[in-house]
């Protein structure tokens, strides 16, 4: 269904040095780096992530309701992934815990270096 998700970035290198220590959690590696785009590809072969400096030349921005969810697959991985998004410069938008009043979801959101929003979840 997803093929990648892309996010803005005013500095492609600080961004890519966040993304590459955050997404080695789930043994990802650069699939591409053409110096304006960067793209991150799992082990399992789902859905990569893109992290890149806009098309147009214009200052990235961060969308008012768009968040990227990464599936860390249990809970201790999701406070690890929170916890290390934060030591990596990351801001807090909710410390990991159940979210859902019946149960099942747990996550933990924070934002990157230019502020675009993202939850660590697991499902179950």
């Amino acid at each position: 269904m997803v093929g990648y998700v892309t996010l803005g970035t005013n500095d492609l290198a600080k961004g890519s040095a966040f993304y590459d220590a955050l997404l080695s959690d789930f043994q990802a590696k650069r699939v591409m780096d053409d110096g304006r785009i960067i793209l991150w590809a799992g082990k399992d072969g789902g859905a990569m992530m893109a992290l890149c400096k806009p098309f147009d030349g214009a200052p990235a921005s961060v969308g008012n309701g768009v968040m990227v969810a990464l599936n860390a697959g249990s809970k201790e991985a999701v406070d690890r992934l929170h916890a290390k998004a934060l030591e990596l410069g990351g801001s807090d938008e909710g410390a990991p815990g159940p979210r859902s009043p019946a149960g099942g979801f747990y996550g933990g959101y924070f934002r990157d270096l230019d502020g675009n929003k993202l939850v660590a979840f697991t499902m179950g």
